[in-house]
């Protein structure tokens, strides 16, 4: 079967089983109470995307479901959970790492359990390594089969002092209506799809999240308004590549009908979404965005390299100029759009001339901002095997020079709006003062204003008073000449 004939279905039944092992998993959480004296907790810490933090969400509501309370302190932790990203070799190095410092803390607590799941897991030489050098890791298990996490977690209470392992290659289902303990109350992922047809030459993603499943749109509806009467106001619709969604489904329809049925969901004020692919963002979702008064002013449109050669290595399935192009288009449907992007640097055979070729399409794209990455080499994918692999010291140069220049468009991007008046979802109390609170705009720009707790999840009028390079500071005010499509 083609990747783009891939089916997937919802499994009802899976469903209800999965809440039968919840169950039995509330025994054995019961008994460890009566053991330590004390309600036990668990630590979920994740690494990279946003879809790995939607997971970390539903397995935490899992945990929570049978009687765990959750602590961010893997020191006071009686269950530790690495929720691990493997789309960069410094992931791994960094879960690694984290493991050498569980295994003092699991000499010190003997009930404390270590699990390990998500994209690294995917890779066999990475279970091996684990195997061989963190034989203390209790379980085991990768991408496709989060919704056993009550199963797997009985199966390795009911058999002590055995490593539980439990990775699939691939999976048609999508198990829905499982717990989830969002970490927001005001705003949340929902995963519209899963996995990725793509295949860029550098990319992994394939290889451990499968091929593309779509969520049949009447289950993201019912999930988006339940959402909303629990008072969420923001949705972001989560998938490595939005734009291909619904393309594999019995009835087939495009992202963009799908956002049309979004808006449509009372209590909803914001729609994010991401990842697009730049190959295949339509004129039809281009429309939808522009004449929308809740999808955000904001599109995160990954282009990697401004050299049609590295593009063509890459297998983006796109040029520069198709890229410029998209951009134009996006621009004139909508002028106050923020456009941001990724960039990776030091792909192999990537040259000086390649380099210009990625400053020239930066500077005419005028992104608003870039994340920009040097080329991780990951095992398994054909990139790994090209000839000319740059040194570090030629893959940083490349990766300096570039970020100068994606510095420079950002801090410009960002001080044009100065003085403005715009609307901010208050999300954070400062970090750095408590008499500031963080908010974010329709744009996906900060703001940090005078403002309190009770702020939080709400919506304001902002001045944008002083830019700070990648932020603002600003204030509070009324609606005044106020011109922004949002409604509070």
């Amino acid at each position: 079967m083609r990747p783009e004939e891939y089916s997937s279905h919802n499994d009802g039944e899976e469903t209800r089983r999965q809440i039968m092992y919840i169950d039995r998993l509330k025994g054995h959480v019961s008994r460890l109470t009566d053991e330590i004296g004390r309600t036990p907790k668990a630590c979920v810490v994740t690494f990279g995307c946003q879809m790995n933090a939607r997971d970390s969400e539903k397995l935490l509501g899992i945990l929570k479901s049978a009687g765990y309370a959750d602590t961010e302190d893997e020191k006071d932790a009686d269950l530790i959970l690495y929720n691990t990203c493997s789309v960069r070799d410094n992931a791994n190095q960094r879960v690694y790492g984290r493991l050498g410092a569980i295994k003092n803390l699991k000499k010190e607590n003997r009930a404390l359990k270590v699990i390990l799941c998500g994209c690294m897991m995917q890779e066999q030489d990475c279970i091996d390594k684990i195997k061989t050098s963190y034989s203390f890791v209790d379980l085991i298990f990768g991408t496709h089969n989060i919704f056993k996490f009550a199963e797997l977690m009985c199966t390795m209470i009911e058999n002590p002092g055995e490593m539980t392992i439990d990775i699939w290659q691939e999976t048609d289902q999508i198990v829905e209506e499982l717990p989830v303990e969002r970490k927001y109350s005001y705003k949340s992922g929902v995963n519209i799809m899963f996995g990725c047809n793509n295949f860029c030459t550098y990319c992994i993603v394939p290889y451990v999240r499968g091929r593309e499943r779509s969520r049949a749109p009447e289950d993201i509806i019912d999930e988006v308004r339940k959402l909303a009467e629990s008072g969420v106001i923001e949705v972001m619709l989560l998938g490595q590549n939005v734009n291909s969604y619904g393309r594999n489904l019995d009835t087939p329809i495009s992202f963009a009908e799908l956002l049309r049925r979004v808006e449509k969901v009372d209590g909803i004020k914001r729609i994010r979404f991401m990842t697009s692919h730049p190959k295949d963002l339509s004129d039809e979702l281009i429309e939808v965005c522009a004449s929308s008064d809740k999808i955000c002013r904001h599109i995160h449109l990954p282009v990697q390299s401004g050299s049609n050669a590295l593009l063509k290595a890459m297998n983006r399935r796109y040029t520069r100029e198709h890229y410029l192009e998209l951009v134009r288009k996006i621009r004139t449907a909508m002028p106050d759009i923020s456009i941001t992007t990724d960039l990776i640097m030091g792909f192999p055979g990537e040259t000086d001339a390649d380099v210009e070729d990625t400053i020239d399409l930066i500077r005419q794209a005028e992104f608003d901002n870039a994340y920009t990455f040097q080329y991780s080499k990951r095992t398994g994918t054909p990139a790994a095997g090209y000839p000319d692999q740059l040194s570090d010291e030629a893959m940083k140069d490349h990766f300096d020079r570039v970020l100068k220049v994606v510095q420079e468009t950002a801090r410009c991007s960002c001080a044009k709006h100065t003085g403005e008046t715009d609307i901010a979802l208050i999300e954070t109390v400062s970090d750095h003062d408590p008499g500031l609170v963080t908010g974010r705009l329709s744009n996906n720009l900060l703001v940090h204003l005078p403002g309190d707790e009770s702020m939080i999840g709400e919506l304001y009028p902002v001045k944008l008073e002083e830019c700070r390079g990648f932020y603002f500071i600003g204030s509070r005010t009324d609606r005044s000449g106020y011109t922004e499509r949002e409604t509070l």
